[in-house]
């Protein structure tokens, strides 16, 4: 069945190219960029140091996650709005998935604060010395790194319900719905095998688990800014 799609639609895709784009600049530099240059992973003291010396540094990755977040509420209803003449059903289930998973991430940064409490030199913790205080904040560190994996895997149902959405809306081209659908499935399919197997975790790249999905919305988010959606589309119609 071959339907227009609206000016509102049009103008939401190219919210989403901007949301994709600005999500992963962000997102790269919050979860990788700043932590590689105050982490050491097997230095819970080192790693104290080097937060209290580049306490602004810290912060600016956690506001740069919160910025994240807030582009990734952009994003989903961007999605919801362009996919729901789809499937209505389909794409309500996949903007829940996203927003709970973007709630979730919410959270755990806020609980980032913790870190600098800890490590504050507040006069309510000299009773702990400072190896134990380094302790406690490598262990929040660590425990932020643990709510983001389960961040992802419900990042993967949500994706992949969209990617499937995209396929199905023929609003871009198969293949690249097509890997979109992988690199999504791809992810929660991983988070849910270091789970059972963590040592898995230990053996695979980054650039395995997660080049799919990077090259996905890199590249979903350029054609969306550059191409648009086209005025007309073959689909099934919403249900």
């Amino acid at each position: 069945m071959t339907h227009a799609i609206d000016g509102t639609q049009r103008r939401w895709a190219v919210a989403i190219g901007a949301a994709y784009i600005i999500a992963l600049v962000l997102g790269n530099i919050a979860e990788f960029y700043i932590p590689d240059k105050l982490i050491v992973y097997d230095n819970a003291i080192q790693t104290a140091r080097n937060i209290m010396a580049h306490e602004h540094l810290f912060r600016l990755g956690v506001a740069t996650n919160f910025l994240v977040f807030a582009t990734d509420v952009v994003l989903v209803a961007g999605l919801y709005m362009v996919l729901e003449p789809i499937n209505r059903g389909l794409a309500l289930l996949a903007a829940f998935f996203r927003l709970i998973e973007t709630t979730a991430l919410f959270m755990v940064t806020l609980s980032d604060f913790i870190i600098l409490q800890i490590l504050s030199g507040a006069d309510y913790l000299k009773v702990l010395d400072t190896t134990t205080l380094a302790t406690l904040a490598r262990l929040a560190i660590a425990g932020h790194g643990s709510a983001y994996t389960l961040g992802l895997m419900i990042f993967g149902f949500g994706s992949t319900i969209f990617c499937y959405l995209w396929l199905e809306s023929r609003y871009v081209p198969k293949a690249l719905a097509m890997l979109g659908v992988f690199a999504s499935a791809w992810i929660g399919a991983w988070v849910l095998t270091i789970m059972v197997a963590p040592e898995v975790g230990k053996i695979v790249t980054i650039a395995w688990w997660a080049g799919p999905i990077f090259v996905f919305e890199l590249t979903m988010g350029l054609w969306l800014l550059i191409k648009g959606l086209p005025r007309t589309a073959d689909s099934h119609s919403s249900v």
